[in-house]
């Protein structure tokens, strides 16, 4: 296409980086200037409610769901929207269950709970297994946005992941978790702008919200009819309920990420608040977002672009909206891929981060101590700061790289949703069971993080049905390319290749608690050991219904 970005576009863009590194250069010349780890990892636990809040949201929704949930709803129609049911059903677990266990232990890595439940082989499982997930997954987030923005506005690919993968290692490698999170909110408002252009210029275009939904009931767009009990149906209200309420879950419940930002906050019953709060901040903007996707069909429902080759992949709608649609009022483009931009921003500044604690917390103390050698706190301050800086280079490569892989953005958003299942399931295991060891907890682990990856990746995969695209108002001869396959096609896939996505984060869940359960029984049946360890087990390793079971019983015993 012929639009591209005038210089105040540029300008705009440029401003909103600036901000971002402004942001950092505050925290690194203000309070206590990022010497302590206290202050780099967790703000020194002084964050406010909202904006945890807000930064939880935002390092869930990245460029990759402001890009691909609206192309989702564009060519499949609104049943994913259904899967914010699943996340209101996890909140109220995440919060009376999983967080007064981090909360109260208040260590920097969620990892660490897994040495003081399990031990320290359990816990290095863990962590280099999330480790390898979210370097790849923030690789990804940084080259999908430029990917779709190097083919809908000129910017080159390279260019844009080197920008925006600089100035996020620059903020977040200075300013520490304060510069992240207050980033996180300027940049969430940012997201919020993008949607609200699209849907607001699709409202006054068509003639208002009421002509948009017409239009996509018109199209078969409108979609909540799905309940089969079908494992193999991509998108039922079984599946997108079960399946976000685990999803959820491990993103919110026992995530490095997310642990993180809860742990910035003083005390257990404002982290709480902060939960709940990001719950509608989340539910609102994916609704949005949704309709967005609703917005772009009622644009072109008689022009469908992909198909008349104006784009070569459905994530590039919005940008391609954006384009042709406003770039007659300069600026508008500009601010619009700002969002983009910042929406990559706000999920890899919190990756850096995150990974720079797991990696100084699980590998690089260990071995000083192993060594019984001193680590100082400047010298944990100055390690922090070049881990970050590191993890800001190992995401830009990943995401160079991926040029060169055509398969990595498939590949990465699969292991983003089958090994959360598995880490779910371990955790789950310490902070219930009470016969759990590390034996049960590490099989458990590596037995249903294989076979989630087994069922993610193994191939072939059914074609996914799309709903029907028209170009009769763009002059195109629609060529005559089937999206579904037949049915005995799809009968000779094997069957575990053919479950529906939204499964694999409960299956790997189940997998793990199930074999680490036979396990510790079969163990507990051979041996008297873990009888014998009850005795002292620590109480604030455990949910607090367990935790208070416990305490109950080392009370009695005592009289």
């Amino acid at each position: 296409m012929s639009e591209t970005l005038v210089w105040i576009d540029y300008v705009i863009i440029t401003c909103t980086l600036l901000i971002s590194s402004g942001i950092g250069l505050y925290y690194r010349f203000s309070g206590g200037r990022q010497k302590t780890t206290e202050e780099f990892f967790v703000a020194n636990r002084d964050m406010g409610v909202t904006t945890i809040a807000i930064g939880l949201m935002v390092s869930l929704l990245s460029a990759v769901s402001l890009l691909g949930v609206s192309s989702e709803i564009y060519m499949h129609g609104t049943h994913y929207v259904v899967i914010v049911l699943g996340y209101a059903l996890a909140t109220p677990v995440i919060a009376y269950f999983y967080l007064p266990v981090f909360f109260n232990l208040g260590d920097t890595s969620a990892f660490q709970y897994l040495e003081k439940r399990f031990g320290v082989k359990t816990r290095l499982v863990a962590s280099t297994i999330f480790l390898v997930q979210f370097l790849l997954y923030s690789g990804v987030v940084l080259y999908a946005p430029a990917l779709a923005l190097e083919a809908t506005t000129g910017l080159s690919t390279t260019i844009s992941v080197i920008i925006i993968g600089a100035v996020c290692t620059f903020y977040s490698t200075i300013g520490g978790m304060k510069a992240v999170l207050i980033t996180d909110v300027f940049q969430g408002i940012l997201m919020i702008a993008s949607v609200v252009i699209v849907i607001v210029t699709a409202v006054l275009d068509v003639g208002g919200i009421n002509k948009i939904w017409d239009i996509a009931v018109e199209g078969k767009r409108i979609d909540f009819n799905s309940t089969s009990f079908d494992p193999t149906v991509r998108h039922t209200w079984w599946n997108l309920i079960i399946g976000g309420f685990f999803i959820y879950l491990s993103l919110y419940g026992v995530n490095q990420i997310q642990v993180q930002r809860v742990l910035t906050i003083r005390n257990l019953k404002r982290a709480k608040a902060a939960v709940w709060l990001s719950l509608p901040i989340t539910v609102i903007l994916v609704c949005g977002i949704s309709f967005s996707g609703l917005a772009l069909y009622s644009k072109y429902r008689n022009c469908d672009p992909r198909t008349a080759g104006a784009i070569a992949s459905n994530d590039q709608l919005m940008p391609h909206y954006i384009m042709e649609n406003l770039s007659k009022y300069p600026g508008i483009p500009g601010l619009f891929i700002a969002g983009i931009f910042s929406a990559g921003l706000s999920t890899v500044s919190a990756v850096q981060n995150s990974a720079a604690a797991i990696i100084l917390e699980d590998y690089v103390k260990p071995v000083f101590q192993a060594r019984q050698k001193t680590f100082t706190e400047d010298q944990s301050a100055y390690t922090s700061k070049f881990l970050a800086f590191l993890m800001g280079l190992v995401c830009l490569a990943v995401a160079l790289l991926a040029q060169q892989l055509g398969n990595l953005l498939q590949a990465a958003l699969t292991i983003f949703g089958v090994v959360g299942g598995p880490l779910l399931g371990v955790y789950t295991l310490g902070m219930f069971i009470e016969s759990a060891d590390e034996i049960s907890a590490i099989l458990g682990l590596i037995a249903s993080f294989s076979l989630s990856l087994w069922i993610g990746f193994g191939e072939p995969k059914p074609e996914i049905p799309k709903l029907p695209v028209d170009v009769s108002g763009c002059n195109v001869t629609m060529t005559d390319s089937t999206n579904n396959r037949g049915s005995a096609t799809d009968d000779d896939i094997f069957y575990l290749y053919r479950i529906s996505y939204m499964w694999y984060c409960a299956l790997g869940f189940v997998c793990c608690l199930l074999i680490g359960l036979l396990t510790s029984l079969i163990i507990n049946l051979l041996s008297e050991r873990i009888n014998n360890e009850r005795k002292t087990l620590n109480p604030d390793l455990f949910t607090p219904l367990i935790a208070a079971r416990i305490r109950k019983r080392q009370e009695m015993r005592r009289y």
